[in-house]
């Protein structure tokens, strides 16, 4: 498609080792690439998109407000992997920029690892490969055991604690989950009444919920005391989720048997970095550096969505799957040009740009409005010959945030 800006002076910038799928779209697109190995900090980052119009990014970068704000031709970023909580979505609303994720590409290589490690904390394979390691031959079977027959607890019963579900009950165990919506159960899983029947009731527990304040430190000293002695606890989910000192405490005392952690309330910057937790050291635990999706297939996955979203969202405007916008898509219209505008969401908005349209005697052939608490985005096809004008008067109102024009 034909845009009033052209492709080969749009902008990307890609941080953080972005997969080779995504690079491949936006060359496709024409577009102008650029790739940053990896995250920038927040003033490097604050110059280095100063001109962008799309920045990609992963789990390492924190786009601030403040880079947000410098970004003066950003018209839209994506997080190259679940989590959007490295983002300052309500600043990025406010200045009219949708924010795109990857919520599906990495779910299997999630699901795979939990059902990996709970055979592999039931077994203590991390202790024995360790031993191995350093020379001991401990052929031991005290602790071990089969998972078939035992409860797996899920927290979080969304796109991944449902696959991980699915995967557990293939291997003969029984599974229950709590999860603070409404969700219909897959196969023979079963719902449980609260967080704490699922703690109690539970031989492993995995934890697969989003960072929110609700979520934060959700899984304590009280909440582990609920656990069942000699069960195990799993985090892949986010890092602030678990207190780590509390869990720390109930492996120590021998409370819980084990556990098995991908994700922690700091994180080193960079692979070079040390790394701490209270975690270390502890017997039946296994650490991950924040790998549960990093599989080749995830990240070509991922690179292959989130590119496919931004492309659309630069070509047509649609903002079908943002995280922090008025969901909009409208199909394309014939011999028409279309007006993208995001204003503040207040009183009389739509009567001034129907006024400005009649004023211009324009034909609209097509037109979408959705709103939000604090920001409205329209989508709207005109006749050719007026288009700019409109643009123009629109872009004046004192409530417009952001306007552009498509051909």
């Amino acid at each position: 498609m034909e845009t009033s800006f052209p492709k080969n002076e749009i902008q990307v910038l890609l941080l953080e080792n972005i997969h080779e799928t995504a690079q491949e779209l936006f060359r496709g697109e024409g577009f102008r690439l650029e790739t940053v190995p990896g995250a920038l900090k927040e003033d490097e980052l604050a110059e280095r998109i100063r001109d962008v119009h799309v920045l990609g990014i992963r789990s390492k970068t924190h786009v601030t407000r403040r880079a947000l704000e410098n970004a003066r031709r950003l018209l839209t970023l994506g997080c190259f992997c679940i989590g959007t909580n490295q983002v300052d979505l309500k600043a990025a609303n406010h200045l009219g920029v949708p924010v795109f994720n990857a919520p599906f590409s990495n779910t299997r290589s999630v699901a795979e690892l939990i059902v990996a490690e709970i055979i592999g904390l039931a077994r203590k394979l991390g202790d024995r490969t360790r031993e191995m390691h350093e020379g001991k031959w401990r052929k031991v079977a005290t602790g071990s055991m089969e998972v078939r027959g035992k409860t797996l607890g899920i927290v979080g019963y969304g796109h991944i604690g449902s696959q991980v579900g699915v995967l557990a009950e293939s291997m003969g165990m029984r599974v229950s989950f709590f999860d603070t919506g409404s969700k219909l159960p897959i196969g023979n899983i079963r719902t449980c009444p609260s967080l704490e029947a699922l703690l109690r009731g539970s031989d492993f527990v995995t934890l697969h919920v989003p960072g929110t304040p609700k979520t934060r430190d959700m899984i304590g000293a009280n909440e582990i005391a609920m656990m069942k002695k000699g069960s195990y606890l799993l985090n892949a989910s986010r890092g602030n989720v678990v207190a780590l000192p509390a869990l720390a405490e109930a492996l120590k005392s021998g409370h819980l048997a084990g556990a098995a952690v991908d994700v922690f309330p700091e994180e080193p910057e960079s692979n070079t970095d040390d790394f701490l937790t209270p975690l270390r050291g502890l017997a039946n635990v296994i650490l991950t550096p924040h790998v549960a999706g990093s599989t080749m297939e995830a990240q070509a996955a991922i690179g292959r969505e989130v590119a496919s979203t931004l492309v659309k969202f630069v070509n047509v405007g649609s903002t079908t799957g943002a995280v922090n916008f008025p969901q909009v898509d409208l199909a394309p219209v014939a011999a028409a040009h279309r007006i993208l505008n995001v204003h503040k969401n207040v009183p009389g908005v739509l009567r001034d740009i129907n006024r400005i349209v009649s004023e211009k005697n324009a034909n609209i052939q097509a037109q979408i409005l959705a709103t939000d608490p604090d920001i409205g985005y329209l989508i709207m096809d005109l006749d050719h010959d007026v288009s700019n004008d409109v643009r123009k008067a629109i872009a004046a109102l004192p409530t417009n945030i952001k306007t552009r024009i498509l051909y």
